[in-house]
């Protein structure tokens, strides 16, 4: 097997749901050795996944099977613990003294109560990297604040406003973790990034992001802006855009293409394409301002017009036209689209009692080494005794910490 890039690199991870979780899995694909610390009841994400709509006749596992969890935690180890024991704290602490990354999702409050804060762990392992994502910060008056990725991503960072459709549009809804795999990337890119400063430096990092700076981050041509004048952002409806070419549009079939031409010489080549040359002398639309004055009737008629095809006929008539443009695909046209395919969107995984399935790949592809998922998540404390062995407990020790309730240490199968 190709050498993977993060061989030999350990984290210990405690977090749930799916922000931080996220950028566990993604460091596990790299090839990192991921311990996932979990509590015994288990990550609260465990059993959330929405039902998988299959064939009668397919089995019940497969039907059942916890997809969405997988997805972020494909690749890890299981161990459970209670971090509100002396015993729990203890076995953490040997854990993060052999690791190279501590990465969590916990407030500042919870790290310090249970023995995990920066000072604490940087104390048993000078050389560690300590990774934290939150909702807003660790520092400032909001730190304190819980944050999922509806709230502290799209709806403080002015997402949900700038998204709106027009000035008085209904705030939309985001579909479940966009934001936290998002800002599981900046983990992942911060992690990264702390670990060759440590290697060079010969120090431990503490290092951090959150939902709602890398919100703010996704905005940065807005921001840019804002930042100096301070105005509020007109959200645009559709008919009420700036740049005809760059709009979205109905097709015949009721299916939607996205245009992206905002150059000027763009608009007699959308006129001649789309069959309407008589306005390209109409004093209406003779320049970009007119054009952006008359914008309502102007997307009526583009509307009109685009009745003519069907959205996969459209995209053949751009193709040959130099139209740069996009179909809006339902999820389930993009897990069929050819492209998802030949870069590998979709990967398959093996698991002992569902066979094969399809799992989604992260947006890091390596052309010459080893990445991306190598087994499913596992089940909640499966590697909890093999773990424990390797810092020094034995077989008895476990037992006895199993019997006091400070682990679970189920031998699992994944």
């Amino acid at each position: 097997m190709a050498q993977r890039p993060l061989d030999n690199v350990t984290i210990i991870e405690i977090d749930n749901w799916m922000a931080a979780p996220s950028a566990g899995g993604i460091l596990a694909d790299l090839g990192a050795e991921v311990i996932k610390v979990e509590p015994l009841a288990g990550d609260p994400m465990r059993g959330k996944t929405r039902t998988v709509r299959l064939e009668d006749d397919a089995a019940a596992a497969r039907k059942d099977f916890d997809y969405q969890f997988d997805v972020a935690n494909r690749g890890k180890r299981s161990v459970s613990v209670a971090l509100d024991t002396d015993q729990g704290r203890e076995i953490v602490h040997r854990l993060c003294g052999q690791a190279d990354v501590f990465l969590n999702n916990l407030l500042v409050r919870r790290q310090e109560r249970f023995g995990l804060d920066p000072a604490t762990l940087l104390g048993i392992n000078p050389r560690l990297v300590h990774a934290t994502l939150t909702g807003y910060g660790t520092t400032g008056p909001e730190a304190w604040r819980p944050g999922y990725d509806v709230t502290a991503f799209f709806g403080r960072s002015g997402l949900y406003d700038a998204m709106r459709e027009g000035e008085d549009g209904v705030v939309p809804m985001a579909r479940p973790a966009q934001g936290d795999y998002t800002t599981g990337l900046a983990l992942v890119a911060t992690i990264l990034a702390a670990l060759r400063l440590a290697e060079t430096s010969g120090e431990g990092q503490v290092v951090e992001t959150s939902l709602y700076e890398t919100a703010v981050w996704t905005q940065a041509s807005d921001y840019a802006v804002t930042a100096i004048d301070h105005r509020p952002l007109r959200p645009r409806a559709r008919s009420a855009q700036i740049i005809a070419t760059a709009n979205r549009f109905p097709c015949g079939d009721g299916r939607w293409i996205v245009l992206n031409m905002p150059e000027e010489s763009a608009w007699p080549l959308l006129c001649r394409t789309i069959g309407r040359e008589q306005w390209l002398d109409d004093e209406r639309y003779v320049d970009m301002r007119g054009r952006f004055r008359n914008m309502e009737e102007l997307v009526a008629g583009i509307d009109e017009a685009m009745q003519r095809h069907g959205r996969d006929e459209w995209g053949r008539i751009f193709d040959e036209a130099g139209i740069i443009w996009g179909p809006v695909l339902g999820l389930h046209e993009v897990v069929e689209d050819p492209q998802a395919e030949a870069i590998g969107l979709f990967p398959s995984l093996d698991h002992d009692e569902i066979g094969q399935y399809p799992t989604v790949s992260s947006p890091l592809r390596f052309h010459t080494a080893d990445v991306g998922p190598r087994h499913p998540a596992p089940a909640l404390g499966a590697d909890t005794v093999e773990v424990l062995g390797g810092v020094g407990y034995s077989a008895e020790q476990i037992a006895a910490l199993a019997e006091a309730g400070a682990v679970r240490a189920d031998r699992a199968e994944r």
